[in-house]
């Protein structure tokens, strides 16, 4: 079909809206990772945890965060998988891709390798679960090598997130950071067998959904999926789901968002920099004397465009959340400072902290 032409304004719009990030909040966790596709897991909590400011920045002061807990222990709407939450909905089509994963050859033989280990830790899960990996014992013949220096000497995670990729056991809740293991056929709800191929094309579609408009390969890879169009300015031919193409002329307005720097919006860097003009860098591992922004500074969006970055911690032992800085792209006009400066405020009430000094926002 004829490629469909869009602006860039229009088509930040419609990521921006895909995202969650306009004037219109969703209700709660669920609603957010159904059309967001995923709500990432991440410990850094220089303010908050990826987890919570993914919620937060979309929900806004109606967020708690009981209410993903409750979604993931009690109701089971929101699955942890993958260093993710996911929408169970999505859990048929994820856990195939996922298995395909799992058959790497160097999984396999290292599997083919603890086939006692293996069953030793089913066995254990099935008599006794749920566990923590910590009460599991580590029966490994052959140790998996540890070059990277993410993971402990310890086999029993490693098996535990093999297995939960195979869809054979899944994390069922946290104590603290820990994560809490039981059989997944104890865990996930009934689902449907899909083929890879009809996998695939269901993740293709959730997210484009999520991006709103993307390139068919990439990082956001999302195939032949939606429609097809054209950027005004940018290269190549893209995809667009067309249901937020329709919804363009109701686009209800835009706001302020700071963004984790693992949030789901900053995923694609190339889509950021070619349809936003934002070259987004992380700093967290370079050197200090090379940060520009800070250690772990988010990124701002107002309406459909990035103008810098928040530069704040949240002291937990002080008590405060401190504003180290809000470095701007080019500099604010009073309307814009004012809206940052109440999504500061915002913020600050969420943590539950008062700012160290107001006047520095």
């Amino acid at each position: 079909m004829t490629p469909h032409r869009l602006s860039r304004d229009d088509a930040r719009r419609i990521a921006v809206r895909a995202q969650l990030l306009d004037a219109e909040r969703p209700a709660d966790p669920v609603e957010v990772a159904e059309q967001v596709g995923w709500i990432k897991i991440d410990p850094t909590a220089v303010i908050a945890p990826c987890e919570q400011t993914m919620l937060w920045t979309r929900i806004g002061e109606a967020y708690d965060p009981a209410h993903l807990r409750k979604a993931v222990e009690r109701d089971r709407q929101l699955v942890e998988l993958d260093g993710a939450f996911h929408p169970v909905s999505a859990l048929p089509a994820l856990l195939v891709h996922l298995r395909s994963h799992a058959e790497h050859p160097r999984a396999k033989e290292w599997l083919a390798a603890n086939t006692r280990f293996r069953k030793e830790v089913l066995a254990r899960l099935r008599a006794e679960g749920p566990l923590l990996a910590s009460a599991i014992p580590d029966t490994a013949k052959v140790a998996r090598s540890n070059d990277s220096g993410w993971w402990s000497d310890n086999q029993v995670p490693r098996m535990l997130e093999l297995l939960s990729l195979r869809g054979e056991v899944a994390v069922v809740r946290r104590e603290g950071r820990s994560k809490v293991w039981d059989l997944a056929e104890r865990v996930h709800p009934a689902m449907p067998d899909l083929t890879l191929e009809e996998a695939r094309r269901a993740i293709a579609e959730r997210r484009l959904r999520a991006a709103g408009v993307a390139k068919h390969s990439g990082w956001t890879p999302v195939q032949d999926a939606g429609e097809p169009v054209q950027i005004e300015g940018v290269k190549g031919t893209w995809r667009v789901d067309p249901e937020a193409l329709a919804a363009l002329d109701d686009d209800p307005g835009g706001r302020v968002a700071f963004l984790n720097p693992y949030d789901a919006m900053l995923f694609d860097r190339p889509r950021l920099e070619a349809v936003f003009g934002f070259a987004y860098v992380l700093e967290q591992f370079k050197p200090k004397p090379e940060r520009r922004y800070g250690l772990f500074a988010h990124p701002i969006l107002m309406r459909d465009r990035f103008v810098g970055m928040l530069e704040a911690t949240a002291d937990r032992k002080e008590g405060v959340l401190h504003v180290q800085a809000v470095h701007e792209f080019l500099p604010f006009e009073e309307e814009e400072r004012e809206m940052v400066r109440q999504e500061v405020l915002d913020l600050a009430r969420w943590l539950g902290l008062p700012l160290s000094d107001i006047s520095d926002v």
